[in-house]
């Protein structure tokens, strides 16, 4: 069992020992820690706060516990109900809330979920804010409200539609040249809550489709991450069918992930790279992902005239950065995108709506626009943590190793990471699995594996 405390939020494993697990005890005490941060910090004069799900089996028994408790703390409650994690982000910005809570686990398995919190921005929780909240946790340091400033309780369904109206308002989704390709697409939706709301974005915008696992049950179809190894139902389907392009998302729909027409992976960290392009097009700027994505997105920004920058890996950080630098464009290699035009959060909804203008306007097929990219490959490999692993010791004796080298260099603002001329390696302790992510980039598969394996042995 396994409770993670991070800058992604407050994930874990439903059932168990309190303490270990994300259990209904647990769930009352950061709820309440969050509250607590959030009635403190004084950021806001809103008494509100959204909450939203995605549809995991476990999320009826979350939502009830965390709108119970914030209700305990005086806070009014708005439930969206069933709603993906950039519907949550904006519902936040939209009602003038305090702040926000999506119950998701994002890719984990069925048998996860997470408390991902939001200021009232819509925005993720700082580092710093982060830690505030657990040492308010640690300290059990609450105080409820009395029974005549309980807070109240509302539910409101209308902020799918909110969302996908604001979509095909951005200025560079096109949605006349989308209509007139006469697209047609299959989604592969995950049994959650992008086979609610995918539907109804692409109707709006006259996209023919198919939904595989599209009924939102929670009870995954297949490992939830899309990867090319869990994803080989819709890879067959395109493959067979006459579509144009296949649409994947994770439980939450803050990663895009698409099929080319002729049923091979268009490559989840092309995603971003695609979408920059089309923006870059239009509108220059800066870009922003995290050290972990492609060295394809450099590439790409600078062929535009433009500067590239990278943050540690996390949303947050992400955005962040993209503030810094003042971003047109910026997300993650996992098949995020986060468009300021719309909000600082990844959203699939508005990736599809970008990535589709592009090849409306372009009047070419996916593998087309694939094929006009530099072309890397990535190694995407774990190491599973045993209990008691110093993972700082690790990665500082693989630092110290390398450091100094002229043919390398070394970055250590988010574990490890080795840059080569023609390829690279980044070792970091992962944000939402107790695992150490190893991922490495170069111009052959072969090359990439080989150079992580030799990492893998480093940290051993």
């Amino acid at each position: 069992m396994t409770l993670i405390k991070s800058i992604s939020g407050i994930r874990g494993t439903i059932g168990g020992h309190t303490g270990d697990t994300l259990n209904p005890l647990d769930i009352v005490k950061f709820t309440t820690a969050y509250a607590t941060f959030i009635r403190r910090s004084k950021q806001s004069d809103s008494n509100t706060i959204v909450v939203g799900r995605d549809a995991r089996i476990s999320g009826e028994m979350v939502k009830n516990v965390v709108c119970g408790t914030l209700m305990g703390m005086g806070y009014d409650v708005i439930n969206i109900g069933l709603a993906t994690t950039p519907t949550t982000e904006l519902a936040v910005r939209m009602s003038h809330s305090a702040g926000g809570i999506i119950i998701t686990a994002s890719h984990n398995p069925r048998h996860w979920n997470a408390l991902k919190l939001l200021n009232q921005e819509g925005e993720f929780l700082t580092k710093d804010n982060g830690n505030e909240v657990l040492a308010i946790a640690e300290k059990e340091d609450f105080e409820y409200a009395d029974v005549d400033h309980l807070g109240k309780y509302t539910e409101d369904d209308t902020y799918n539609q909110k969302h996908i109206d604001s979509v095909l308002n951005l200025k560079l989704v096109d949605t006349e040249a989308i209509r007139n390709a006469h697209f047609r697409v299959c989604v592969d939706s995950i049994n959650s809550v992008g086979g609610i709301i995918l539907p109804q974005l692409l109707n709006a915008l006259g996209v023919e489709h198919k939904f595989l696992n599209g009924t939102p049950n929670g009870d995954f179809a297949h490992n939830p991450e899309p990867l090319e190894k869990n994803l080989g139902g819709i890879m067959t389907e395109v493959a067979n069918g006459s579509y144009d392009l296949g649409i994947v998302v994770d439980p939450d729909v803050d990663r895009l992930a698409f099929i080319q027409e002729n049923g091979k992976m268009y490559g989840e960290e092309y995603t971003l790279v695609s979408v920059a392009d089309y923006i870059l097009d239009h509108v220059k700027g800066s870009t922003v992902s995290n050290l972990s994505s492609t060295r394809a997105l450099r590439d790409v920004t600078e062929k535009h005239g433009c500067q590239y920058f990278a943050s540690a890996v996390g949303e947050v950080n992400v955005t962040t950065k993209m503030k810094e630098v003042n971003a047109v464009i910026g997300g993650e290699g996992n098949g995020g995108v986060i468009y300021p035009e719309s909000h600082y959060g990844r959203d699939a909804l508005v990736g599809i709506a970008l990535f589709l203008s592009s090849m409306a306007q372009k009047g070419c097929k996916a593998s087309e626009l694939r094929a006009s990219y530099p072309n890397y490959f990535m190694a995407k490999n774990r190491i599973d943590l045993t209990p008691g692993t110093d993972v700082d010791a690790l990665l500082a004796k693989v630092k110290a190793k390398f450091e100094g080298r002229d043919d390398v260099k070394v970055t250590d603002i988010d574990g490890v990471k080795l840059d080569f001329a023609d390829c690279w390696v980044h070792m970091r302790k992962s944000n939402t699995e107790p695992i150490i992510r190893v991922y490495s980039e170069a111009k052959t598969m072969e090359e990439a594996q080989k150079i992580a394996e030799k990492m893998e042995e480093e940290l051993k």
